[in-house]
């Protein structure tokens, strides 16, 4: 049974496709092509409601306690207050008491918004989020995006937009705050973890690149080996994997490398596409958990495993159709190559509730071929490789004084990581600004035509971070590719 179009578009959810969505992060249910419990989840209605065996509250008592409280509000409260904010601020209220990240009422305003944007270009500062505890906070910054470009990484909590705090305020809020128009500029206060002060961010909203699926070759140990990047699961990503995944096999490929690092997920039908082209059918490539404990495999029709090896990059940016697909390659004895991933291990669905808002439902779990439930555990690697400390630094701030000999600070330890990762050997990385820090930033200021203080302004610091961030990008000193290739053979 296939779903609507605007049920499809809101379980495309907190879009990376929207520039800047939220609690996304989630394997969702596109369009469910099995029987079983996948049909199941389509038994929810357009009007939000469920099917026969499901209770509503007693009319006499629960739903009497509602109207009175709506009543009594809209009758004796000082101030006017609109049916619309009552009635979504129930419904808000009710999903935040489960305290599920992945759940949460999407208003029509949103909707529309995901309707316009699914089918073309769309603007804004590309990175996906999720409410947790309480905070908004990066599951990953899309490829070549502004997020991205601005150095923004999985797990950096935003506590600000343009000077405005985001608490009280729930994830469609937060975001309709970060999202806005290609060229128009956005402040965000981003707290790190290992950074003891939250630092500014300034991007640049632009349009935001729609390619899913990357591939490229290259000869290791005399091997012609695959490489494809897979940047998130939306609609065409499957179409997309298998025609370069083929046209790599065309070439004679003796090896494969699968990269869904800082992928935070998507479309579960993508997912499943995707790895019936690798799990054989004597095993199932996921299973499906109901709130019962009822458990259902999925199988491909797939004979035989692929006759050349084959490793997956993640990292903790990797999250739910990512992990789906890395876990079940591991369990086919594949290597996993990089750092645990983000852990989530359920299955959302979209339910329109009639008037064109929608609710995103957690409906089930998802569990690895073997049965596994890696939902806030993530896939540990079978090689566990971090890369250089310069990938895991973090803006230098300067106020008014520059940073010179003799100081001792944290932005001065960071900066010295920043600086050696660009080839400039500052000596040490404690944090103390030595004299060979001093030469170090001395020649990193003649390379690049600034004046040759041997100090750090806001100039310098600026052009080292921007340095270190296209570097990154670049994927230069990437050791855990590197080891990727390594182990295939």
């Amino acid at each position: 049974m296939k779903l609507k179009k605007s049920q499809i578009i809101l379980i495309f959810v907190a879009a990376l496709f929207l520039g800047f969505a939220g609690a996304y992060a989630g394997v969702e249910f596109a369009q469910s092509k099995d029987s079983g419990m996948k049909q199941g989840a389509n038994q929810i209605t357009n009007n939000g409601s469920t099917n026969e065996d499901t209770e509503a509250p007693d009319s006499s008592a629960d739903l009497n306690k509602i109207n009175q409280a709506y009543s009594l509000i809209k009758q004796n409260y000082l101030e006017e207050v609109e049916d619309t904010q009552l009635i979504e601020g129930a419904i808000e209220g009710m999903l935040s008491t489960l305290e599920d990240p992945h759940t949460s009422y999407m208003d029509i305003e949103t909707v529309n918004q995901f309707t316009d944007q699914i089918e073309s270009s769309f603007e804004g500062i590309g990175a996906e989020v999720s409410m947790v505890n309480g905070l908004v906070t990066i599951v990953a910054p899309i490829k070549d995006s502004p997020a991205e470009k601005a150095g923004l990484r999985p797990n950096d909590q935003v506590l600000t937009v343009d000077g405005e705090s985001l608490e009280g305020l729930n994830l469609n809020e937060a975001v309709a705050k970060i999202r806005g128009e290609k060229g128009s500029e956005v402040e965000l206060e981003i707290q790190r973890a290992g950074v003891s002060d939250p630092f500014p961010v300034t991007i640049v909203r632009d349009e935001i690149p729609v390619e899913t699926v990357y591939s490229s070759s290259e000869m290791v140990d005399g091997k012609l080996t695959g490489i494809i990047e897979i940047t998130n699961f939306s609609e065409n990503t499957a179409k997309e994997f298998e025609e370069q995944l083929a046209a790599l096999e065309k070439e004679n490929i003796e090896g494969l490398v699968i990269d869904v690092r800082g992928n935070p997920g998507g479309l579960l039908d993508v997912a499943e596409d995707i790895l019936s082209l690798f799990v054989p059918k004597d095993i199932p490539y996921i299973q499906i958990e109901n709130g019962d404990g009822e458990r259902e495999g999925y199988h491909s029709q797939l004979t035989e495993k692929k006759g050349y090896p084959i490793s997956i990059l993640i990292n903790e940016g990797s999250a739910s159709a990512s992990e789906i697909l890395a876990v079940a390659l591991k369990e086919l004895d594949y290597d996993v190559v990089g750092e645990t991933s983000y852990g989530k291990g359920t299955v959302q669905q979209a339910v329109p509730l009639g008037d064109g808002s929608s609710i995103k439902l957690t409906t089930f779990k998802w569990l690895s071929p073997h049965g596994e439930w890696i939902n806030e555990k993530g896939v540990e690697p079978t090689i566990e490789v971090k890369q250089p400390e310069y990938y895991y630094t973090h803006p230098v701030q300067i106020e008014e004084d520059a940073l010179k000999v003799d100081q001792t600070d944290e932005a001065i330890a960071n900066l010295q990581v920043m600086l050696s990762g660009l080839g400039y050997d500052t000596g040490r990385t404690d944090g103390y600004y030595s004299e060979e820090t001093e030469e170090a930033v001395s020649s990193f200021q003649s390379d690049n035509d600034l004046t040759d203080t041997g100090e750090v302004d806001q100039d310098t610091a600026g052009l080292i971070e921007a340095q270190v961030i296209e570097k990154i990008r670049d994927r230069d000193d990437d050791n855990q590719m590197e080891e990727a290739l390594k182990a295939l053979y």
